[in-house]
C-alpha cells in the first residue's frame, strides 16, 4: 500500500510538471509576432511589387544608365554628372551599384521565400496565383540583374553556401524563360489569393498571364544574336499577352502604399537630370509633339544638355528637364504597352513581314504615356495632332521599317524604360554592328579606348565578401576594367 501510495504521487507530481511545462510554453508563445515562416506569402508579395518597381527598376541603375543612352543629361556637379563625363571612378566603381546590387538580392531573397511557402507543406501551400506572380516577379529581377552585370551569383544563392559560385547568364536565362513558363501555368489553375496584396492588377490573372507573356517576349528578343531562330517564338508569345488582355504593367504611386514616382523624389531631391540633345534632336527633325514635354524650359533658361559637355554636367538648375520629372504622381513602368507592339514591330520587320500597324500602335502608345504622365505645363497631345504625327512618319517608316521602330522606342523609353535602351543598343551593336540612334558623348571613347560601358560592375559587399565575385571583378589597376572590353553573353560575351 504505501509502494502503490509513493508511486502515485510520484506520477502525479510528473503529469503536474509536464502540465506547468505545456503552460509555461504556452504563456511564452508569442502570438503576436509569429515567425517569418508562419506569415501567409501573400503578405510578403506587396513588398515585392514596390521593391522591383522603385529599387530594382527605377532606382539608380535607370538613373545611371540613362545618362550612358543618352535619353537624359546627367548634371548637378556630382554623381551623374561623373557618369556622364565617363568618369572611370564611376562607371567602373563596385561601390557605384553596391545599393542596387544589395536591393536586388534582398528582393529576390522574399521572392525564393514566397516560393518557399506556396511549395508543398509550406503555409501558402495551394496558392498558385501567389506562386506564379513570385516567379513572374522574379524572372523580371534576374533579367534586370544580369543583363546589367552579366553573369552573376544565381544558382546558389540564398543556400548555406557562404560565397555563391557566379554562373553563366546563358544559364540563367534558361531559368528567366521556365520561370515565366510555370508562372504562366499557375496562373491557369485560377487560384485567387491575393486580393488587394497584389497592388500591381488586384489579382487578377489574365493580366498575370500577359505580363508573364511579354516577359517572356523581351528576354528571347535579346538572345536574338545568340538565336537567330527565336522571333517567330518573340511573336507568339507577344501575341498571347495581347489575347490576354496586356495593356502595360505599372505602379501606380499613388495608391496608399507607395509614395512619390521615383525619379521625381531623386530629381527633388538632387536635380542629377535633364533633357539631352540626343533625344530632342530626334523630336525636332519630326516636328513630334512629344518635343514641348520632353524638353521643357523649367529654369527659363532654356538650356539642353549636351551629351559630354561638361560645363552643363557641372552647373545646377539650369537644364531643361522633361516635364514628368516634376510629376510625383507618374506612375512607375515595369514594361510599357509601348514597349510590347515596338517588339512585335522589330520582330515583324527583321523577319520580312509588314509591321506598320504595330508600328503606329507602339507610338500612339508612347503619345498617350507622354500626356497623362508628363504634360504638366503645357497640355496633353490630342487625338488630332497625334493622328497627324503619324501620317508625316509614314515616309521614314517606308524609307527603312526597322530603323523607324527603334528610334520610336528609343524616344518612348525616354520616359522611364532606359534600362531596355540599353539593352537595345548592346543587342543591336552585336546583331548588325549598327543601331540607328547615334551617341555623340565625346567622353564615350578616349586616348585608352572604349569608355562607354558595355555592362554594370558588381556590387561592392560581394566584391569584397565573395571570392568568386571578387576575382571576376579583377583587381589593383585593372579592378573593374572590364565592363569597358566584355560583353554580356547575349551581346556576343563570353561573361
Amino acid at each position: 500500500m504505501k509502494t502503490k501510495y509513493l508511486f502515485t504521487i510520484a506520477l502525479t507530481s510528473l503529469l503536474m510538471a509536464s502540465c506547468s511545462e505545456d503552460t509555461m510554453d504556452r504563456i511564452n508563445e508569442d502570438k503576436a509576432h509569429p515567425e517569418a515562416g508562419a506569415v501567409n506569402a501573400k503578405y510578403q508579395l506587396t513588398d515585392a511589387e514596390v521593391a522591383t518597381a522603385y529599387s530594382v527598376v527605377n532606382g539608380a541603375y535607370a538613373w545611371y544608365v540613362s545618362s550612358y543612352t543618352e535619353q537624359l543629361f546627367g548634371t548637378g556637379n556630382n554623381q551623374l554628372k561623373n557618369a556622364e563625363l565617363r568618369q572611370i571612378g564611376e562607371t567602373a566603381a563596385a561601390s557605384t551599384f553596391n545599393n542596387e546590387w544589395n536591393a536586388t538580392y534582398l528582393n529576390l531573397f522574399n521572392l525564393n521565400q514566397i516560393k518557399a511557402k506556396c511549395a508543398e507543406g509550406g503555409v501558402s501551400d495551394g496558392q498558385y496565383d501567389i506562386l506564379g506572380m513570385a516567379q513572374t516577379l522574379e524572372a523580371l529581377n534576374w533579367g534586370v540583374l544580369t543583363d546589367l552585370h552579366g553573369d552573376v551569383p544565381f544558382s546558389e544563392c540564398f543556400s548555406n553556401i557562404s560565397a555563391p559560385k557566379v554562373d553563366k547568364q546563358e544559364d540563367i536565362y534558361k531559368a528567366i524563360i521556365n520561370l515565366l513558363d510555370e508562372a504562366i501555368a499557375n496562373f491557369a489553375t485560377g487560384e485567387k489569393n491575393a486580393g488587394s496584396q497584389d497592388i500591381l492588377f488586384g489579382g487578377d490573372l489574365d493580366k498575370w498571364t500577359g505580363f508573364a507573356h511579354a516577359l517572356k517576349a523581351r528576354y528571347l528578343l535579346h538572345t536574338y544574336g545568340r538565336n537567330n531562330n527565336v522571333l517567330n517564338e518573340v511573336l507568339t508569345e507577344a501575341n498571347a499577352a495581347i489575347a490576354a488582355g496586356f495593356d502595360g504593367v505599372a505602379l501606380d504611386v499613388f495608391n496608399g502604399v507607395t509614395a512619390d514616382n521615383s525619379w521625381s523624389a531623386y530629381w527633388w531631391s538632387r536635380e542629377y537630370n535633364g533633357s539631352s540633345t540626343t533625344v530632342d534632336d530626334l523630336l525636332l527633325a519630326r516636328n513630334d509633339p512629344r518635343e514641348a514635354i520632353y524638353n521643357c524650359d523649367y529654369w527659363e533658361y532654356d538650356i539642353v544638355g549636351e551629351p559630354g559637355n561638361s560645363d552643363m554636367a557641372m552647373a545646377t538648375e539650369v537644364i531643361n528637364i522633361p516635364q514628368w520629372l516634376d510629376n510625383g504622381a507618374a506612375p512607375l513602368h515595369l514594361f510599357s504597352k509601348a514597349e510590347l507592339y515596338f517588339i512585335i514591330a522589330e520582330a515583324k520587320a527583321r523577319l520580312g513581314q509588314d509591321a506598320a500597324a504595330e508600328f503606329q500602335e507602339g507610338v500612339l502608345a508612347s503619345i498617350a504615356d507622354y500626356s497623362d504622365n508628363g504634360a504638366v505645363y503645357y497640355g496633353a497631345i490630342s487625338d488630332a495632332d497625334a493622328a497627324d504625327y503619324l501620317t508625316s512618319l509614314q515616309a521614314r517608316f517606308d524609307a527603312d521599317p526597322l530603323s523607324e521602330i527603334l528610334i520610336q522606342k528609343y524616344i518612348a523609353q525616354a520616359r522611364d524604360e532606359q534600362i531596355e535602351t540599353y539593352n537595345d543598343i548592346r543587342r543591336c551593336l552585336y546583331v548588325d554592328g549598327s543601331y540607328p540612334v547615334t551617341l555623340t558623348n565625346p567622353n564615350n571613347t578616349s586616348s585608352a579606348g572604349n569608355r562607354w560601358p558595355l555592362r554594370l560592375p558588381y556590387g561592392e559587399s560581394d566584391v569584397q565578401s565573395n571570392p568568386n565575385v571578387a576575382a571576376a571583378f579583377g583587381s589593383g589597376s585593372e579592378a573593374g576594367n572590364y565592363i569597358f572590353t566584355e560583353n554580356v553573353w547575349w551581346a556576343g560575351g563570353s561573361r
